[in-house]
């Protein structure tokens, strides 16, 4: 058998700069563009505060900054709050063969190892490549018993993404690279029955943290095993009922995974995006009314049961993992890309729980994750269906661009200003012709 860990140590370590294709560059950007805009738009949030709360009170060297609010911490407490920052919206990319949230893993730890080491823009991006492309490698390895059995994978398999990023701006050997995959994996945690309150964007934090210690206690010597992955009582055997070492260590569909990264329109779970769509083509195309629906069906895969079926949500976060509610949001023309949609007074609004309770699931086993169809029935004994798949990637790279620089202004400039939230779009539209990222950092101050 090859030996998954040390095959993906080698791997990790092999993203240089010059041999990356321009749209894996351009996408690299994509995702941090993207992943500055959920985390500046997240500086106030609740848990962002009682987590910088407690690390004022803990102390430490600051030497990282903490996304939208000017100060610093230590590297470990940086990467730990802008992960949790970056995830609290539930706003951020997500990829299906990690079937999880890449990007919030591994981001962070990066910058929080970064930051005032001159590295380079060029550095950065190898180093952003290795972290996603390890998280869709690992998370093919253990899929899909992994997710179904419970672990959040954005969690568990986002701190080997956060090792493997980490590892790579330290320019770690593959065997250190494989002691830090050990390292990692034995902090591997999280589980998706807490979806819904605030250890689900934790998780997030907790895997950049983790994996961002193991690369740097990697590389000071700490020991742990180099087959955590496929060892006995090692994280494999531990986390799932597959290995799928072929499929793991072969090539990516299109040649990188990031290529299949999907970028969210919709401030809630990636799982109800599908059916939002569904409910958005069909009111706009017959102009239904909320007062004109009978009943609605959506069909959908399983297992998304255990992850975004909250029936009755009482808060904004709630809201985000209900099927039926977000689903009654679109029919209802509120804008499910809006922050301020998932709030107390929404999810208790009698109006939309009256819509939301006219919705049936009707669960469909072995569906992909991402599919939905939708079929509304109307009042005058009419009926309308839809389908649409929302684990498809944009092809065109450019229109994405735009879509993303769209979604940037609205959640940035609020926080930043228009002036701070233009200069540091313009800094991550050439990361590469950076000699440190410092500068992009400093941009984040409100």
């Amino acid at each position: 058998m090859t030996p998954p860990t040390a095959t993906l140590a080698r791997q990790a370590l092999g993203y240089d700069f010059d041999g990356l294709p321009a749209d894996v560059v351009t996408l690299a950007k994509q995702c941090l563009l993207d992943w500055l805009a959920v985390t500046l738009a997240a500086w106030d949030d609740p848990l962002v505060g009682i987590l910088v709360s407690d690390a004022e009170e803990e102390g430490g060297d600051p030497q990282a900054t903490l996304i939208g609010r000017g100060r610093r911490v230590a590297r470990a407490q940086a990467a730990l709050i802008n992960g949790a920052a970056s995830h609290a919206l539930d706003y951020d990319d997500v990829n299906m063969w990690m079937s999880g949230h890449p990007t919030v893993t591994f981001a962070p730890a990066l910058l929080a190892q970064a930051e005032g080491r001159q590295v380079s823009g060029r550095a950065f991006i190898e180093a952003f490549v290795s972290g996603y492309e390890t998280a869709s490698r690992v998370g093919w390895l253990v899929q899909p018993s992994h997710y179904a059995r419970g672990f959040h994978a954005t969690a568990t398999i986002g701190a080997f993404a956060a090792a493997a990023a980490c590892g790579r701006l330290l320019r770690l050997d593959a065997a250190t690279m494989a002691t830090a995959f050990g390292i990692a994996g034995t902090q591997a945690a999280g589980l998706k029955s807490v979806f819904g309150t605030m250890c689900k964007p934790l998780h997030a934090g907790l895997a950049a943290r983790a994996g961002l210690q193991a690369a740097r206690w990697a590389a000071r010597g700490f020991t742990s095993r180099g087959d955590i992955l496929e060892c006995a009582q090692g994280f494999a055997a531990t986390h799932s009922q597959d290995f799928n070492a072929d499929k793991a260590l072969g090539p990516a569909p299109q040649g990188f995974h990031i290529r299949n990264n999907l970028f969210k329109y919709h401030a809630a779970c990636y799982l109800t995006h599908a059916p939002i769509e569904c409910v958005k083509q069909l009111r706009l195309n017959h102009a239904i009314q909320p007062q004109d629906v009978r009943a609605i069906t959506l069909k959908i895969d399983q297992e998304t049961d255990k992850v975004c079926n909250i029936q009755q949500p009482a808060s904004g976060l709630e809201a985000k993992f209900s099927l039926k509610l977000t689903t009654a949001f679109a029919l209802a023309g509120i804008d499910t890309a809006a922050m301020s949609s998932y709030s107390a007074a929404n999810a208790n609004d009698p109006r939309l729980a009256r819509l939301r309770d006219k919705v049936a699931i009707d669960f469909q086993n072995g569906w992909p994750h991402t599919l939905a169809e939708v079929r509304v029935d109307l009042a005058n004994g009419r009926h309308v269906e839809a389908r649409y798949d929302s684990g498809v990637p944009e092809s065109d790279v450019a229109r994405q661009g735009d879509k993303l620089v769209a979604k940037y202004r609205a959640l940035a400039t609020p926080v930043l200003g228009e002036a701070k939230a233009e200069a540091l779009l313009e800094l991550v539209q050439r990361l590469e012709t950076l000699d440190s990222i410092d500068p992009l950092l400093s941009a984040t101050t409100r």
